[in-house]
């Protein structure tokens, strides 16, 4: 049984949607004939190594790295699609965010995103879900960086120890765990959703 909460950070990718990011990019890597994990591999550290991730740099200068570093053909525009099409949203997790909302719980997302997060919330009304969005792209600071979490909790004026936080990655759950917040790593809705009732 966890303890009470105040506040509930959600992921986007691989909570709040389905992993549009690691599945267009395992696309392009197998239209492009490599490896579809180990171009994932590169990538993702290349989102990061380009400042493309914290809002260093323009989303035409990390595909024009990507192009070059993995000898991949595409134009941005139709490989941005194969990822922004596979985010797809569900519902359900919406729901509980809307459900912890009505008991008087701070619902913010925390998610390592770029400008895509605010295409798709164009298109989907998704912020109005939320008490706060924290998108790495905005705030500069990735959740490979520990100290993000301390960060955003001071923002919505939570203690850590009061603060649940849901992510699909466990890297990112171990360093939220490790600044002390209470934490969920997302297997499953069913999963999911009989761990948040503990909190409760």
């Amino acid at each position: 049984m966890g303890n009470l909460i105040k506040a509930a950070l959600f992921d986007f990718g691989g909570v709040i949607a389905e992993e549009g990011f690691l599945e267009g990019l395992y696309a392009i890597g197998a239209k492009n004939g490599l490896d579809p994990k180990k171009f994932y591999g590169a990538v993702d550290a290349l989102i990061y190594e380009t400042g493309y991730l914290i809002g260093k740099e323009g989303e035409a200068a990390f595909w024009n790295t990507v192009r070059s570093r993995t000898g991949i053909t595409g134009d941005d525009e139709s490989l941005r699609r194969e990822i922004l099409n596979r985010f797809v949203i569900r519902p359900d997790v919406l729901s509980c965010a809307d459900m912890l909302r009505t008991r008087g719980i701070f619902v913010a997302m925390l998610s390592d995103q770029t400008n895509w997060l605010d295409e798709i919330n164009e298109q989907t009304s998704l912020f109005g879900h939320f008490d706060r969005i924290f998108n790495s792209y905005w705030i500069h600071k990735s959740k490979r960086d520990a100290s993000v979490f301390v960060d955003v909790c001071s923002a919505i004026r939570v203690v850590p120890e009061e603060t649940l936080f849901i992510d699909d990655n466990s890297n990112h759950i171990e360093r939220a765990r490790g600044q002390g917040l209470q934490t969920i790593q997302f297997i499953d809705r069913h999963d999911f959703e009989q761990q948040v009732r503990n909190y409760l």
